[in-house]
């Protein structure tokens, strides 16, 4: 099924990262255009992001809102947010962008 999901794993706890709002835009002539939104749930994923039928060849960008998870444990992290840009340049398939996270440091990779 294509579509583009994600997975938040908090690597300084050892759990996946829940309720971490991510946001993902597409890049189109007139700039980035907002086309899914939501909070990761108790396993660290959201996999509504974006559905199958509105996939496209393009450009998008996931940004984590990385001050507001660790905000919400007591946690001063160094990066208020993480921008994971990537290029979609076959809409029949299926896209996974996992981040791997702690307070001061991050890594992304592309998942199955």
């Amino acid at each position: 099924m294509a579509g583009i999901t994600t997975h938040v794993l908090d690597t300084s706890v050892g759990r996946p990262a829940e309720g971490v709002p991510v946001v993902l835009e597409q890049l189109d002539g007139e700039g980035w255009t907002e086309v899914g939104s939501g909070l990761t749930d108790g396993d660290g994923r959201l996999a509504d992001l974006l559905a199958s039928d509105r996939l496209e060849a393009a450009t998008y960008r996931l940004r984590f809102d990385t001050a507001a998870y660790f905000g919400s444990r007591g946690v001063e992290g160094f990066y208020p947010e993480v921008l994971i840009r990537f290029r979609v340049t076959d809409a029949g398939t299926h896209h996974h962008v996992p981040l791997l996270l702690s307070p001061f440091g991050y890594s992304t990779y592309r998942g199955s």
